[in-house]
């Protein structure tokens, strides 16, 4: 059974899905097919895709003090906000293809997070969820 229906069985046979992102996902798939690029829409191929994007993102930052990432200028914050929606775009369609339930699967991650970074141990620390064991 897909993340998709596993969710809309447990919330009454509805998504809870936030619409925006329900939409973007719909409008990805008729972008894809009106160009009949679905033979090329495959995870490995999108997956590559997204992580040149995400590094495309990761160049406007690269040599930038943490102070200087934090301020950026009105032309490189707009080319940011491109590349953050490519990365976007390009993880709805990955997550489509694969039949995965994006909002699920996060919310599911944040519950494994506390529980492996509960605030009353981590307040504070970067360091990984193996040092407080």
């Amino acid at each position: 059974m897909s993340d998709e229906r596993r969710h809309q069985q447990a919330n009454g046979g509805t998504s809870q899905r936030g619409d925006a992102l329900e939409t973007l996902r719909e409008a990805l798939r008729g972008f894809v097919r009106e160009r009949e690029w679905e033979p090329f829409q495959n995870p490995k191929n999108l997956c590559m895709a997204m992580m040149v994007e995400a590094a495309e993102l990761a160049e406007h930052f690269q040599w930038l003090t943490p102070e200087e990432s934090a301020a950026l200028d009105a032309p490189t914050r707009a080319a940011v906000r491109e590349e953050l929606a490519d990365v976007l775009l390009y993880l709805i369609r990955l997550a489509d293809t694969l039949d995965v339930d994006l909002v699920a699967a996060a919310q599911e991650k944040m519950v494994r997070n506390a529980e492996k970074y509960p605030a009353e141990r981590v307040r504070g620390s970067a360091l990984k969820y193996t040092a407080y064991r």
